[in-house]
Formats: C-alpha cells, sequence, structure tokens
C-alpha cells in the first residue's frame, strides 16, 4: 500500500496526544425561550406516544382466560 516517504519522529506523535490549547471556546449562546419552548413540545410528544403505547398495548399483554375458553368451547361443541 501506500507508504509514508517522511519519517515521523515517536516524540512528536506522543507529544500530540497531551497537548492542550490556551485558547478558551467562545461562551455558549443562551436559548431563546422559544427553542425551550418547541424543545419541551418535542420531549412531551415523545413521552406521551410512549405512554399511549403502553395504556393501548398492556391489554394484549395480560394473560386473560377469555380467548382460552372460547377456543375450547368452540372444540367441545364438534
Amino acid at each position: 500500500m501506500f507508504r509514508r516517504r517522511e519519517a515521523v519522529p515517536f516524540a512528536f506523535v506522543a507529544e500530540s496526544d497531551r497537548f492542550r490549547s490556551n485558547v478558551t471556546p467562545p461562551p455558549r449562546e443562551r436559548l431563546r425561550p422559544s427553542e425551550v419552548l418547541g424543545r419541551t413540545l418535542i420531549g412531551l410528544t415523545v413521552v406521551a406516544g410512549l405512554v399511549g403505547s403502553l395504556v393501548l398495548g398492556m391489554p394484549s399483554l395480560q394473560s386473560g382466560d377469555a380467548g382460552g375458553r372460547q377456543q375450547s368451547e368452540a372444540s367441545h361443541g364438534r
């Protein structure tokens, strides 16, 4: 494959791992109230969807004998 032609001293590579910059990043911008409200509404929508899916899915997760009784009664009738 492709090989580098110039050698890289190992000390340079090791030094790059612990390099710290003395330049501080700019301060983070504050979110506008409309952005906070939008993110809150999105979060509430996701939570409401999860809760709704649990409420609608719980009857199918319950082990009831109603389905088994109907099937057994139908098989005894023959």
